[in-house]
């Protein structure tokens, strides 16, 4: 299938992480030009370097989210390389395991301004081009707490819950512009950040990893966690051609986990 996205310009962020590379080099491999962006630039170099090994366009840019004040300078630095961006995916890392309750205000600033402000401000600065082209793809990650709360990750299932609100009412907003806006929701996919999660409950609750890994898979329908390329394939439908009459829409990318309709 050809999925439309040929010399389309497509910005990923998080692009040095498990998901956000899959998702750069799966967008690569279906003929984009992806600016890889990542608060590591080594991550975000070793991605490019694989786009680039399979013939593909890419650049990498070292960028911290939490600074707003940048975002005019990436965005700038992307359009003068690859032209205006067509396709965003809106990736963020996310908050450390905590309570939902008796959390400094801090905290929930810093990752407010990280995982939520930065995805609305980034968008706003793309629109009003792919408006003025008449279409767009805006794919923001989430997370399955989003759907059902996840304990001890209280943090993570308040923010991100907001950007499904958000992107819910964007896509009415911007529909009759050719832009199509979703939300995607990854369960129990194997990257670097699951695996952090996982060591951090076998610490909390003085058990072996291995326990706590085959208790999680035990949970999923399919009996694994996902690979990062298959939940990079959702969100590449999500930003191709064949989707175009899919926007305001909330895909879950988690092998049947969530247990609700």
């Amino acid at each position: 299938m050809d999925f439309g996205l040929k010399d389309k310009t497509a910005l990923v962020l998080g692009a040095g992480g498990g998901l956000g590379g899959a998702i750069a080099a799966k967008l690569a491999r279906e003929g984009a030009r992806i600016a890889a962006v990542d608060i590591d630039l080594a991550a975000a170099e070793k991605t490019v370097a694989t786009i680039e090994s399979e013939g593909g366009k890419a650049l990498a840019r070292q960028w911290d989210l939490s600074d707003l004040g940048s975002i005019e300078a990436h965005v700038a630095a992307i359009e003068r390389r690859f032209g205006p961006v067509d396709i965003l995916v809106n990736n963020t890392g996310g908050p450390p395991p905590t309570t939902v309750s008796g959390q400094d205000t801090a905290l929930w600033n810093q990752y407010f301004q990280s995982m939520v402000l930065s995805v609305i401000s980034i968008t706003d600065r793309v629109l009003p081009e792919m408006r003025a082209r008449k279409w767009g793809r805006i794919v923001t990650s989430t997370s399955s707490g989003v759907v059902a709360p996840i304990p001890n990750l209280g943090i993570s299932n308040a923010l991100r819950l907001s950007l499904v609100g958000w992107s819910k009412t964007l896509a009415r907003e911007v529909g009759r512009d050719g832009i199509t806006v979703n939300i995607v929701l990854p369960g129990r996919i194997a990257t670097g950040r699951i695996t952090f999660l996982d060591e951090q409950k076998a610490k909390r609750e003085n058990r072996p990893i291995d326990d706590i890994v085959t208790e999680s898979t035990s949970s999923i329908p399919l009996g694994r966690y996902g690979r990062p390329e298959e939940y990079g394939n959702v969100v590449t439908f999500l930003a191709s051609e064949a989707a175009s009459y899919l926007t305001g829409s909330v895909i879950r990318v988690d092998g049947g986990m969530i247990q609700s309709i």
